[in-house]
Formats: C-alpha cells, sequence, structure tokens
C-alpha cells in the first residue's frame, strides 16, 4: 500500500505580501543590514567609477562593438577568443553553483544587481515618504498636494538614479566621456539616445515597480535552487522547535510565557521581508535570503532577553541537532571545477598568442603568368593584440623556387588589424599534382616573439 505524503497549507500572509498587494517593507538594523550596505556601496562604486578609469589612453573596460574589441585594463580581448569569454560564463555559473550548495540563495541578498537597485530604491522611498507605517498611510490618502509633492519627489528620485544606471551601462560600449559629453552638448545619436531611455526605462520598472516580481516570476534561479541545496547548507531558517508553540506575551511577564516558545509572534520578521513571506514557514522560493529577517528577530530577542539565532543561517542537519559538513561530493566536485577552469582560464590569457595570423587564399584556382608560371593569390590577416606596436618580419616557404610578390615585413600599431594582399608564382615542374602546402611564417626578431606560422594551399595543374 502506497503511503501518502503530507502536505502543509501555508496560508497567505495578511501582512501584505501576494501578487496583487504591494509589499511595504519595514525599515530596520542589524548586522547584516550593515553587511549588505557595504557590499553594496561597493558594488556601485565599481559599477559607477570604473566606466570612468583609463588605461593606456584608452577607458580601462570597454566592449567596443564597433571595432569588436573588448578592452579590460591591460588585456584586449577579440572575436577570436570567444572562448575565453565563454570561461569567464562558465567559471561565473559554477560558482554560483558553489555558493547556492554552501549558502543558498546568498547571492540575490547581497550580490544580485536586482537586489542591489531594489535595496537603493526603497531607501529613496523611504526617504521621500517616510517609513512603513507613513508609506500605507499615505496609500490610502486621497489625493492631495502633498502625497503629489511626495510622490513626484520619489519618482524623480527613482528616474534619476535609473538615468546614472543607463548611461553608465551604455558608457562600457561606448566611450563614456563622449557619450556624456555629447548628451550634455545635445549632439547624442539616436541610436545612443535610444539605448539610454530604453535602460533607464528598465531600471526605474525593474527596481522601482517590479521589485520582487523579478524574482517571483522571471528569474530562474528560485526555482532551481530547491535541487542544489543540500540538509547540510546553510540556509536562512526558524528554529521551530525553539520558537513554538509561539504567542505573545510582556518581556516581564513569566506567567503568560509558561508553555510557550521563544517566538513572540510579533510579526516583525514578515514585516521586514522585501518579498513579504513568513520566514517561520519554512525554506520558500521566495526567500532571497537577505537575512533581514535575521537582524529583525535577533533585535527582538534582544529586547526579550532572549538569546538570538531564533531565526538564523543554519542547516537542516544542524536544526535537526546534528554537524553540518564542508566535505561533501557536491560541493568539493564545484569547488574543484571552478579551481581547474580558474586555472585553464588563467593560463589562456596568459598563453594566447598577442599577434594572430590567418590566411585566406583566393577562390580562384590559379592562373598563369606571362612567363608561364602558376600564379595563387593570398590574403594575410595580421592582428595585434598587444598593448605595445609589433616590428614583424613575413617570410613565405614550402615550395623551392617560388616567387612571392608582397611585403617582407609591417609595423603593426597597438589593437591593429592588417589584410595583406599576397602573390606567389612557381614553375609547375616543381608543383606536386594538385594541392600543395605553402607555409607563412610571421616573427618580430627583436622583441623575442615566437614565430607563428599558418598552413594554406597552392593549387597547380594536374599532371597525368
Amino acid at each position: 500500500m502506497s503511503q501518502l505524503i503530507p502536505v502543509t497549507q501555508i496560508e497567505p500572509s495578511t501582512s501584505g505580501s501576494g501578487a496583487d498587494q504591494k509589499i511595504q517593507p519595514r525599515s530596520f538594523n542589524g548586522f547584516y543590514r550593515r553587511l549588505r550596505i557595504i557590499g553594496g556601496s561597493v558594488l556601485f562604486a565599481l559599477y559607477f567609477g570604473v566606466a570612468w578609469l583609463n588605461w593606456g589612453g584608452r577607458q580601462a573596460v570597454l566592449w567596443d562593438l564597433s571595432d569588436k574589441k573588448f578592452h579590460v585594463f591591460s588585456s584586449t580581448f577579440w572575436p577570436e577568443d570567444l572562448v575565453l569569454l565563454s570561461a569567464i560564463l562558465l567559471i561565473c555559473a559554477f560558482g554560483l553553483f558553489f555558493l547556492t550548495v554552501l549558502a543558498g540563495r546568498v547571492w540575490c541578498g547581497y550580490a544580485c544587481p536586482q537586489s542591489v537597485w531594489t535595496w537603493v530604491f526603497l531607501w529613496t522611498e523611504r526617504l521621500a515618504e517616510g517609513d512603513r507605517s507613513k508609506r500605507i498611510k499615505l496609500d490610502g490618502a486621497p489625493l492631495s498636494l502633498g502625497k503629489v509633492a511626495r510622490r513626484g519627489y520619489k519618482h524623480s528620485l527613482w528616474l534619476l538614479i535609473s538615468l546614472a544606471t543607463a548611461i553608465t551601462f551604455v558608457g562600457y560600449f561606448t566611450p563614456i566621456r563622449d557619450l556624456v559629453t555629447d548628451f550634455t552638448s545635445l549632439r547624442a545619436s539616436g541610436w545612443a539616445v535610444f539605448w539610454v531611455l530604453f535602460f533607464t526605462a528598465a531600471t526605474y520598472l525593474n527596481a522601482g515597480w517590479l521589485r520582487e516580481r523579478v524574482c517571483f516570476h522571471m528569474c530562474p534561479y528560485g526555482r532551481f535552487q530547491s535541487s542544489m541545496v543540500d540538509e547540510d547548507s546553510l540556509v536562512i531558517s526558524y528554529d521551530a522547535a525553539r520558537g513554538e508553540p509561539r504567542g505573545s506575551r510582556r518581556k516581564d511577564d513569566v506567567q503568560s510565557a509558561v508553555g510557550l516558545g521563544d517566538c513572540i509572534d510579533c510579526q516583525m520578521c514578515v514585516q521586514v521581508c522585501p518579498t513579504g513571506i513568513d520566514i517561520r514557514d519554512g525554506l520558500q522560493m521566495e526567500c532571497i535570503g537577505c537575512a533581514a529577517c535575521i537582524d529583525a528577530c535577533d533585535s527582538i530577542m534582544d529586547k526579550m532577553g532572549y538569546d538570538r539565532g531564533l531565526v538564523r543561517y543554519a542547516s537542516e542537519r544542524e536544526l535537526q541537532g546534528g554537524r553540518s559538513s564542508l566535505l561533501r561530493p557536491r560541493l568539493v566536485g564545484y569547488f574543484a571545477f571552478l579551481v581547474v577552469m580558474i586555472g585553464l582560464f588563467s593560463w589562456g590569457v596568459g598563453s594566447r598568442p598577442l599577434v594572430t595570423l590567418d590566411v585566406e587564399r583566393d577562390r580562384g584556382m590559379y592562373r598563369f603568368t606571362s612567363d608561364g608560371k602558376v600564379e595563387n593569390s593570398y590574403l594575410l590577416k595580421l592582428t595585434n593584440k598587444s598593448p605595445s606596436p609589433k616590428s614583424l618580419v613575413i617570410t613565405v616557404g614550402g615550395i623551392k623556387g617560388s616567387t612571392v610578390a608582397g611585403p617582407d615585413g609591417i609595423v603593426l600599431e597597438a589593437g591593429e588589424k592588417a589584410e595583406i594582399p599576397f602573390s606567389i608564382a612557381s614553375h609547375s615542374a616543381v608543383l606536386l599534382s594538385g594541392a600543395n602546402d605553402i607555409v607563412f611564417q610571421v616573427s618580430a626578431p627583436n622583441q623575442q616573439e615566437e614565430m607563428i606560422t599558418a598552413t594554406s594551399t597552392f593549387i597547380g595543374p594536374h599532371v597525368n
């Protein structure tokens, strides 16, 4: 006979959570809030500051779409370096998997741009409209001049932050100094105006209006986190064994606390939650791991004279009286993969050739010159990826007695690409029937660079 799995029905919170009710988080203080403020400030400083840094006469970090180059301080990546950029994505993905197995949605709560910008927008909302109770009262108040002024002040701040965010984001794809100059002088191109307005609207809608709905309905992370966390993962947990049965009481009223747990059912953990959930119902998809409920609960425990940690970072095993372990296969596997990928990426960046050579043969078969030789045409594509000029020597080999029409050297500036036409002619008597190998060699003899070779095909007439 099959066993039924018991299901617990969770009633919607009355504090304002849910898709059809506006969530108004309460302000609070605590260790994790300070940690988030420090982390968010660092991320904001990096986001808005790095775009203005210069390196070697150019913007330090710039995805130059017109020249198809990606500058990251002293390194420049080209389209042919796509495998390295793909490796960065893999490292980020598995880094996120590692963090999830270790500590749940800690990324969402502390470093996700959606969360960070939402916290900033919530701060400006409190600045303009007051704390939670005042905002709820303002929502229910009839339209008045004061309400319009407060709402106008809030939305003006939102739009200013959104505009600064958009200009900075677009400034990572086009030189930000030129972009700002063009906007202030009203000379910005149509595409620049479009993208700045687009990302302004996206930031304004996501952080100002959608907020937690992005996490609920648009972000897939919350849905697959349950398949990644295990009984040893540190997630935000309510210690039901200590807190239940819950009930209200006065601080010094020992009689009313008889038979009750430490939870006084004050609802503070719900009121501070940016997604409006009740952590006492257990781990939920909507929880972004921001630890606001931990700070709120700890403050109440301090006032009641109870030990902190009724709501805390804890694993399922720890709540059951066991001890969490870091040496578990999935966590060790993700960590090992991360170490290997970071090592391979570092080796790939350090060992990639700074001068690349690509040879394209003319699509025609071959032709005869006036003196009866067989001639093939080629196009050499040279790229200097280094931050300094390169003086290069070009040699051609592979067919004895061949005649080369093309330069024997070239100077490439930093980041320069060059296309060099070459013609090679040879007597048909020294050619093999059909295809022959021809080797192009490029070297920088005075700069201790390794020789770069590329092999192409020399087509001649078939000999019966």
